[in-house]
C-alpha cells in the first residue's frame, strides 16, 4: 500500500471515529507502511470509555454489600437509593447471586420504589412474583400489592387473587381492617347505577360476612363503605341495618353516613325516613353537602311537601350551599302547578334578597319559566271553562 493511500485511510477512520476498526487496520497493514525514515502520521490511540454516574453508583453499592449480604441489607440499600431504576437494577442483580433468595422486606422495598416512581410495568411484574410465591407471605407486602392492584383497573381481579392468598396463609398474614377497606373501595369505584351495580353487590355481601366471621371490628370508614355500596344498589334495608349496628362496634355515624342514607332513601321513594335522618343529622350538628340537600328538597317538592322543601333550601343557603337551577325549578314550578303562584314569586324574591341566594342570571331564567307556566295554566283553565259551557259574562241568577 502506498503512503498516500495509508494517509487517506487514516483520515477516513479518524473522521468516522471507529477506534477498534482503526487498530485492526493498523495491525493488518503495518507491513505495507513506508520505512521509519519516511515521515508518516502518528497512530490514533483510542482512550478507554469512562463509567457513567449510574454505573459508578451501582459498583459502589455492589462493593458496599458484603459477599454474604442478607435480604435486609439489600432492602436497606434499595430504600436508600434515590434513583428508582438503579434500585430496581440492584434488586435484579441480587436475584442472580447464587444461594441468595429475596425476602418480603426486599420485595416490599423494590415494590415501593417502583410504585413511587410510576414504573407500573415493573411493579406489576413484582406483584406477579409475589403472587407466585417468590418470597414468604407477609401482611405488609400483600397489603401493598393489593393497594397497587386496586388503583389499576386491569388489575382488579388480581387484588382478589392476593386476598385469597392471604386467606390461605398463616394467621399472621390474614386479611386485616386495611385489607377489607381497600377491597371495598375498589368495588365502589366500579359500582354504577342499577342493574349494573347488582353484579358487584354479591362481592360486598361476601366481604362483609367474611369480615364478621374473622372477628375484625370495623371502623366508621369501613362501615360507611358498606352503607354506600348498599345505598347505591338501593338496598336500603341492608344499609339501615348496618347503620343501626354502628354503636355495637363503638363507631359513630358522621355526615357521610347520613348523606349516603338520605340519598338512597330519596331515590327509593322513602322520603319520610330520609327527612327523619336529615333532622337527626342537623340536631347532631352535621352540615349536609349540597347534593344531599338538593336531592331531599327535590324529593319533597315532587311529593307536594313544599313547606318542608323550603326549609331544606333555606338551610342550604344559610350554610353557604347554593341550590342548582333544577332544584329551584322543581320547587317553584311545583308551587305554580298547585295554584300557589303568588307564593312561588314571593319565595323567589326572598331568595334573591337573601345573601348567598339566587344570582341575577338564575333569577331571570326562573322568572321567565314561572310566567310561562302561569300563562299555560290560565289557558288550560279557559279551555276547561268553555268545555263546560261556563262563561264569566253569564250572570248567576
Amino acid at each position: 500500500m502506498s503512503y498516500s493511500s495509508s494517509r487517506l485511510l487514516l483520515r477516513l477512520f479518524h473522521r468516522r471515529r471507529h477506534p477498534i476498526l482503526l487498530s485492526r487496520h493498523l495491525l493488518s497493514s503495518s507491513s505495507s507502511f513506508p520505512p521509519p525514515d519516511t515521515p508518516s502520521t502518528p497512530a490514533f490511540i483510542p482512550s478507554p470509555r469512562g463509567l457513567t454516574r449510574s454505573e459508578s453508583q451501582f459498583n459502589s453499592w455492589v462493593s458496599r454489600l458484603s459477599p454474604g449480604f442478607t435480604a435486609d441489607d439489600l432492602a436497606s440499600a434499595v430504600r436508600a437509593e434515590s434513583d428508582p431504576d438503579l434500585a430496581l437494577d440492584l434488586f435484579r442483580w441480587a436475584s442472580l447471586r447464587p444461594g441468595y433468595r429475596h425476602s418480603a422486606s426486599s420485595y416490599h422495598a423494590a415494590l415501593s420504589a417502583a410504585i413511587g416512581s410510576r414504573r407500573f410495568s415493573a411493579a406489576e411484574s413484582l406483584v406477579d412474583e409475589v403472587l407466585a410465591g417468590a418470597c414468604p407471605p407477609d401482611l405488609l407486602l400483600l397489603n401493598t400489592c393489593i393497594r397497587f392492584c386496586s388503583s389499576r383497573k386491569h388489575l382488579f381481579s388480581r387484588a382478589f387473587d392476593l386476598y385469597k392468598k392471604m386467606q390461605n396463609s398463616p394467621s399472621d398474614c390474614a386479611p386485616n381492617l386495611e385489607t377489607y377497606s381497600m377491597l371495598l373501595s375498589a368495588i365502589l369505584k366500579r359500582l354504577g347505577k342499577p342493574p349494573v351495580s347488582y353484579v358487584y353487590l354479591k362481592a360486598v355481601r361476601s366481604l362483609a360476612k367474611q369480615m364478621k366471621m374473622s372477628g375484625i371490628i370495623p371502623d366508621t370508614y369501613l362501615l360507611n363503605l358498606i352503607i354506600k355500596a348498599y345505598s347505591r344498589c338501593l338496598e336500603m334495608d341492608d344499609a339501615l341495618i348496618v347503620f343501626r349496628e354502628m354503636p355495637l362496634y363503638n363507631s359513630e355515624p358522621n355526615d357521610l353516613t347520613y348523606g349516603y342514607l338520605i340519598k338512597g332513601l330519596c331515590e327509593k321513594g322513602r322520603t319520610n325516613r330520609a327527612t327523619e335522618l336529615f333532622q337527626q343529622m342537623r340536631e347532631k350538628g352535621f352540615v349536609p353537602t349540597g347534593g344531599v340537600s338538593m336531592v331531599l328538597a327535590s324529593s319533597l317538592a315532587m311529593e307536594s311537601r313544599f313547606e318542608e322543601a323550603i326549609k331544606v333550601v333555606f338551610d342550604m343557603v344559610e350554610n353557604g350551599k347554593k341550590p342548582d337551577v333544577l332544584t329551584y325549578r322543581t320547587l317553584m314550578e311545583g308551587l305554580c302547578r298547585e295554584g300557589r303562584a303568588d307564593e312561588a314569586f314571593e319565595l323567589l324574591e326572598e331568595l334573591r334578597k337573601k345573601r348567598g341566594g339566587i344570582n341575577q342570571k338564575v333569577y331571570d331564567d326562573l322568572i321567565e319559566g314561572l310566567h310561562w307556566i302561569c300563562q299555560s295554566d290560565k289557558g288550560k283553565n279557559k279551555e276547561v271553562c268553555k268545555g263546560d259551557g261556563f262563561d264569566k259574562s253569564d250572570s248567576l241568577d
